[in-house]
């Protein structure tokens, strides 16, 4: 039993990092927009989320060298002055958009200061809450953070959805029969989001230095990769999909603004599932919020080092010592993710969740390519872990998805058809 639960580990820890702003709150508000119809777009989502880490994690095991290393060897200058202004641009939608998602859940919880000075309040406290849980505690201790949080978030989540007694003809049809509403012109926009959300974004990047710590760097440990993201992903879709539901059942025209949007979910659970499945919404709310603020917190700084030391041509000694969680890179770029994007705080909670989403959706089709150029060379991985025909098309989806729906969501935005 234990040994299993070690094998799904790094499964969970990506699904609970991906879990959170851009599942919950994105979730919620693309369910309150455009109702069951889009269900389809979750399940889609974790598919191509499991290609690109499944990916992610071939390369490393068949190279020994993270994706980012590879990047930086065989793209070249251009791909690093583009991936440095994203992942900083990146660190900044997002950190705030955590933030802000943690400050809007506990206030929730405990209101204090109104509902934008509370978002405030408690978004700077999970900030450096998730601060100083990275700075003190090892990596068993940010598992078994995550862990707990994995555990009170889908329960309370999921015991919330199949409380409301969602139509089931509705969620038939919004599997199975794609389809998005026009919402006023909205409903591009808000499905790229949600598809983009589900899972995790740049953080996919992550699950590489989390196999590490779980000792998986050969090739053989790719089963075990296979089985623990299909696990993770899995798990991801489920939440995903019960947020949509939970979002969808909102009828009150507040539903879907501003900072207010968790309060109202709350605030509508309680009349229909009572004090109890209003409070136990919320905690679920919360522990999804800060899990992936955390996760976030605790990996986006290995992707910036390993970044900063692949560039710079380190050997293989300076660059374990400048990646260490001790180290001034790590820690610098570490207390710039966690202060820095505070001063987006000030923004609706919406357009931050939406711009999150979209930004981070902007990463697919790049990271799609990444895998396509790089490990479909069998110079590279080796014939045994190039690209195989499933994978290939997988991957030409993903591309071919993101760069379509980003077409229309501009024709949209410029003609209004």
């Amino acid at each position: 039993m234990q040994r299993s639960v070690a094998i799904l580990l790094p499964g969970l820890l990506v699904a609970a990092t991906g879990v959170g702003a851009g599942d919950l709150a994105t979730a919620a508000f693309t369910g309150n927009t455009l109702g069951l119809a889009v269900l389809w777009a979750v399940p889609v989502g974790a598919l191509l989320k499991f290609g690109l880490t499944e990916g992610i994690a071939r390369w490393q095991l068949a190279t020994g060298t993270t994706l980012l290393q590879g990047c930086v060897a065989h793209l070249g200058r251009p791909f690093q002055a583009v991936f440095l202004f994203y992942l900083v641009a990146w660190s900044i939608f997002v950190g705030s958009a955590l933030m802000a998602a943690c400050g809007v859940a506990f206030h929730a919880l405990f209101p204090v200061a109104g509902a934008a000075g509370g978002k405030v309040l408690w978004g700077m406290v999970h900030s450096v809450a998730g601060l100083g849980l990275v700075l003190a505690g090892g990596f068993r201790l940010f598992e078994r953070v995550m862990a707990g949080c994995v555990a009170l978030m889908f329960a309370t989540v999921l015991i919330s959805a199949a409380r409301l007694q969602p139509d089931p003809m509705g969620l038939i049809t919004g599997l199975t029969l794609p389809s998005i509403p026009a919402a006023g012109g909205a409903g591009v926009g808000w499905t790229v989001a949600l598809i983009g959300g589900v899972g995790g974004t740049l953080t996919v990047l992550c699950y590489g230095y989390w196999i590490r710590e779980h000792g998986r760097t050969s090739p053989a440990a790719l089963d075990a990769c296979r089985i623990d993201l299909a696990a993770g992903y899995t798990m991801t879709a489920i939440f995903g999909l019960a947020m949509v539901v939970i979002g969808s059942a909102m009828a009150v025209p507040e539903a879907g603004t501003g900072a207010g949007l968790i309060a109202t979910l709350g605030a509508h659970l309680e009349k229909t599932l009572g004090t109890g499945g209003s409070t136990l919404f919320l905690v679920g709310a919360w522990a999804a919020m800060f899990s992936s603020l955390l996760g976030v917190w605790q990996s986006v700084p290995l992707v910036f080092a390993d970044f900063w030391t692949a560039a710079a041509g380190d050997d293989d000694t300076r660059r374990a010592r400048r990646m260490a969680p001790s180290s001034l890179l790590y820690r610098g770029y570490l207390f710039f993710l966690a202060l820095a994007p505070a001063a987006a705080l000030q923004f609706e909670f919406r357009e931050l969740q939406r711009a999150y989403a979209i930004v981070g959706a902007g990463f697919m089709p790049f990271l799609a390519i990444v895998l396509l150029l790089l490990n479909g060379r069998s110079a590279l991985v080796g014939d045994a872990h190039r690209n195989r025909w499933r994978g290939s098309a997988l991957l030409l989806l993903t591309l071919l998805f993101f760069l379509g729906f980003g077409a229309l969501e501009i024709r949209q935005r410029l003609f209004g058809t």
